[in-house]
């Protein structure tokens, strides 16, 4: 494994294209979109003519065929500026996105991975249900077989891009409750006639990413919009989370890293007794503990990236990257908004934001506790 993560001329010039991306186009309007919760949805159409709505998605269905590493870069130099935006993408490129591209068939991937690809459509993947958050297997949600199409009744939560998305993925029970074989993954796009979102969730933070409930009432799915076999569908979402817990690393590797930066710029200049902050020890020791967390934080998630490129199994090694990352991203945050002082507690300055920004990642595509769960067990089975 090349830890050099700056390696490469490609590599190097996507990161680059990324951080003056998120600089021009994202830091002038983060508060703006903060304060009216607004999803820039225009932001995504741009992201896709940068390439970055289909990083993994081969060249052949219209994306930029790249690797874990560079996607990792890039939802790290994105999440810097803004955590809302990098979970946006996060989950349109790992969820959705990645779902068809890992169990569709041909003809599903050549209509609709181009489109996704090129942010001409915005993905969405639902999973989650009011009444079954970790406990997925114990979804309410069914789907019945009539003739030629499958009608589909209940709903699903928390579901990123709910309202805005253009299709969705989502898992849905086919056969008996608790039954790993019993769920099937459906391709619905929006306008399905029963197909619905609800309210936007009013979040303590990622507030410009959009969030709501997706409703379905008899809604009609051709069977031609099945992913992969009936019955399949819970054991290819595990199969997708590999992949989405390391864009959550990722995720929280950026916030901690926009948090940090913000942190050592300001204990530089605010002076206190006659010298800058960052010369007294209680403060230099917090910001030796955020880098180290942080440096510990990118080597986790950059070999879990390399296992998913080379074809090997990463479902630990993702559990532990999203795990960790996601621990240490709230306690940089937190380190962040103490370093200011009285300023970290107002939004003229961004330690706030990081800090509404990064508690989310601790809970969104698997609870800390759920990826102890699975760590623990693979522990168990070596």
């Amino acid at each position: 494994m090349n830890f050099d993560t700056t390696a490469g001329e490609q590599l190097a010039m996507i990161k680059q294209s990324a951080k003056e991306f998120a600089e021009q186009y994202i830091r002038p309007h983060i508060m703006d979109w903060d304060e009216r919760q607004y999803f820039p949805a225009d932001l995504f159409h741009q992201l896709g003519e940068y390439g970055f709505m289909g990083i993994l998605v081969p060249e052949q269905y219209g994306g930029s065929g790249l690797d874990y590493q560079t996607y990792v870069t890039v939802i790290d130099e994105i999440s810097q500026v803004c955590g809302s935006i990098g979970l946006s993408l996060a989950a349109h490129n790992s969820l959705c996105t990645n779902h068809i591209l890992m169990f569709g068939n041909e003809e599903q991937k050549h209509k609709y991975l181009p489109k996704l690809a090129s942010g001409q459509w915005i993905g969405a993947w639902g999973l989650t249900e009011t009444g079954t958050g970790s406990d997925a297997g114990g979804m309410s949600t069914t789907a019945v077989k009539e003739g030629d199409h499958w009608v589909l009744n209940g709903s699903k939560n928390f579901i990123t891009h709910a309202i805005s998305g253009d299709v969705a993925v989502v898992i849905v029970r086919t056969g008996e409750k608790g039954d790993s074989h019993g769920m099937t993954a459906f391709v619905v796009e929006k306008g399905t006639p029963g197909f619905t979102a609800g309210k936007k969730e009013n979040k303590m933070g990622m507030r410009a990413s959009e969030t709501a409930c997706l409703f379905f009432d008899n809604c009609r799915v051709p069977a031609a919009n099945v992913l992969g076999e009936v019955g399949d569908g819970f054991i290819q979402s595990l199969k997708v989370l590999d992949g989405g817990r390391i864009s959550i690393a990722a995720l929280s590797l950026g916030i901690a890293k926009g948090a940090y930066k913000a942190a050592i710029a300001y204990a530089k200049e605010r002076e206190q007794f006659g010298k800058p902050i960052a010369q007294f020890q209680a403060i230099a020791f917090k910001l030796a503990d955020m880098a180290t967390k942080i440096e510990a934080a990118e080597l986790l998630i950059r070999k879990a990236g390399n296992l998913k490129d080379s074809g090997q199994k990463s479902t630990k090694l993702s559990a532990m990257a999203k795990y960790y990352a996601s621990e240490i991203c709230v306690e940089v945050a937190n380190e962040g908004v103490q370093i200011h002082g009285g300023y970290g507690y107002t939004k003229d300055y961004p330690a706030e934001k990081y800090y509404r920004d990064a508690k989310l990642c601790t809970i969104g595509e698997g609870t800390s506790e759920i990826q102890k769960v699975v760590i623990s067990r693979l522990l168990m089975e070596e």
